[in-house]
């Protein structure tokens, strides 16, 4: 398919970046080498072992998670598209 001065493949590739942009993302957020809490910094009930061991360094548990992700914005990514409709969204 010809898409003038795009090379072949820029689609994929483009596709490809905005995954791994969006992988990159979600790890940040992960906790890293932090001690996990036993109690839940913000409801102080019990994390349970099974999920303090299976993600280091949590500080939720899993109720006052599921609420921090609710509340989450949804993140939009880069616009990779040169159309004008996906730059006016």
């Amino acid at each position: 398919m010809a898409s003038g001065w795009a090379k072949d493949g820029a689609v994929q590739d483009q596709i490809d970046d905005t995954v791994q942009d969006a992988l990159q993302r979600a790890r940040s957020q992960l906790p890293q080498g932090q001690q996990s809490l036993t109690h839940c910094e913000e409801c102080g009930e019990e994390i349970p072992p099974a999920r303090r061991q299976a993600l280091k360094g949590v500080r939720l548990c899993v109720a006052c998670q599921e609420e921090h992700d609710k509340q989450a914005t949804a993140f939009s990514g880069y616009n990779r598209r040169g159309s004008k409709d996906s730059q006016l969204r």
